[in-house]
């Protein structure tokens, strides 16, 4: 597609939606897949997959640890030649940009290796979390080394399998230590316990890397959300694996329809989706919208009025810049409950919505775990996005009702939706 300018004017929409939008594949799954495909034996194909900024750094990374990793972006399609849990590179030196599922994921696969691998991101992933996950493979036997601060980014994997064992992990900022640390499991020694302490964040992306790693052929024991077993020596079965549309994604186009009235559908999302976020529909229809949930689309319509709604999304966290976009139209107040995990993504999410709603002319309270934005009368400004794709995807559906808005840096979606822009087009008619 065409090059961005610096600063994108969104034109607003004064007659109802009438779409039918096609969501690229989900950036969580893809990420799994090809890790559970360069774990397996043998060859795998990815059906539409993700070919985006973090996709392409988890790909990347996997063919410098000595995995084929064949890409074909017109087909949106990965083929890959797993190792049965073995990484062929002695050393590699792996760059994950600011992919947090990358830099989860990987490290925790790296120690399956025999080898020495050094991890570095960009300056938000050097600052971004990893400390629970390294405590928790150094108890089932994994060793790290660091460059600077310890437990941080830049850092060396030094591999030599991991033994297994039982071992605690702390899940209160992200659920991607869960994840990275169930996936590579079976290849430990011995079979691995695991016991989750504080808060644990963002549920529904654990029960997706379960029943990812059913459908590639390995069971977890789960006795309850805190405690998990994985018995050694179950393998991931290679094979033809089809992707879904990426639902954290879609809620963009469900909450423009919600927002100016009118209808969007998204093909091949169901409400049976291994995301939860696919759950955005249950929010907008307490709003106020109607949702048609059927096996092979979800679709969103709206007469445009919306009410607040009192939310708690902590299980769907990615979602909440979406409704913070849509909130100060509604007719009622609109409180965001128990997501103080995400001032740890990609910028501090709830200080960054709430300073660009104000900017725009929106009352809105902020506290550590929480927003509560009121209906207001906007005013068109600049948004600032922070290098983060999902203010910029959020903040062009403000735009939609309100002139003049801009969205600064719009090239940012490429970490996740680089053709979003193109595909909010559509929307227009």
């Amino acid at each position: 597609m065409s090059q961005l300018p610096a600063s994108l004017e969104i034109r607003p929409l004064n007659r109802p939606i009438d779409a039918v939008i096609s969501v690229p594949g989900s950036k969580s799954i893809t990420n799994r897949a090809l890790l559970l495909a360069a774990l397996a034996e043998g060859e795998s194909v990815l059906e539409n997959a993700l070919f985006s900024e973090d996709s392409q750094w988890c790909s990347q990374a996997l063919q410098r640890l000595g995995i084929c990793v064949q890409s074909e972006p017109e087909a949106a399609r990965f083929v890959v030649n797993g190792k049965g849990g073995y990484f062929p590179a002695a050393y590699a030196d792996l760059f994950v940009g600011n992919s947090g599922t990358t830099a989860r994921f990987l490290v925790a696969a790296a120690t399956l290796g025999g080898g020495t691998y050094r991890f570095d991101g960009v300056p938000r992933m050097r600052q971004r979390p990893i400390r629970p996950l390294l405590a928790a493979l150094r108890q089932l036997g994994a060793h790290f080394s660091f460059e600077g601060e310890t437990d941080a980014f830049p850092l060396m994997v030094h591999a030599v399998g991991l033994n297994g064992g039982t071992a605690t992990l702390e899940a209160t900022d992200s659920s991607q230590y869960v994840s990275a640390l169930l996936q590579v499991a079976p290849y430990a020694r011995r079979d691995v316990s695991l016991t989750l302490t504080g808060e644990v964040v963002s549920e529904p992306y654990i029960e997706m890397t379960l029943r990812m790693m059913a459908q590639f052929g390995v069971i977890v024991d789960k006795k309850d959300y805190r405690n998990y077993r994985v018995c050694a020596g179950q393998r991931y079965r290679a094979q033809r694996y089809v992707i879904e549309p990426d639902a954290s994604n879609a809620t963009y186009f469900f909450a423009a329809a919600a927002l100016i009235g009118g209808r969007v559908r998204v093909p091949y999302l169901s409400a049976d989706s291994l995301q939860g976020d696919a759950r955005f529909v249950d929010v907008l229809e307490r709003m106020g919208c109607q949702v048609e949930r059927a096996a092979n689309y979800l679709e969103v319509r709206s007469s445009g009025q919306l009410r607040g709604v009192d939310v708690d999304l902590n299980a769907m966290s990615d979602t909440a810049q979406t409704l913070a976009a849509i909130a100060p139209f509604a007719s009622s107040p609109t409180h965001i409950r128990n997501i103080g995990h995400i001032r740890h993504k990609e910028t501090d999410r709830i200080a960054a919505v709430a300073t660009e709603l104000r900017k725009l002319g929106a009352q809105v309270e902020e506290s550590a775990d929480a927003l509560t934005i009121y209906p207001s009368v906007l005013q068109p400004t600049e948004i600032e996005t922070y290098d983060d794709h999902r203010m910029a995807m959020a903040f062009s559906v403000t735009g939609l009702a309100l002139g003049g808005v801009r969205i600064k840096n719009p090239s940012c979606t490429a970490k996740t939706f680089p053709d979003y822009f193109k595909r909010f087009e559509a929307l227009y008619g």
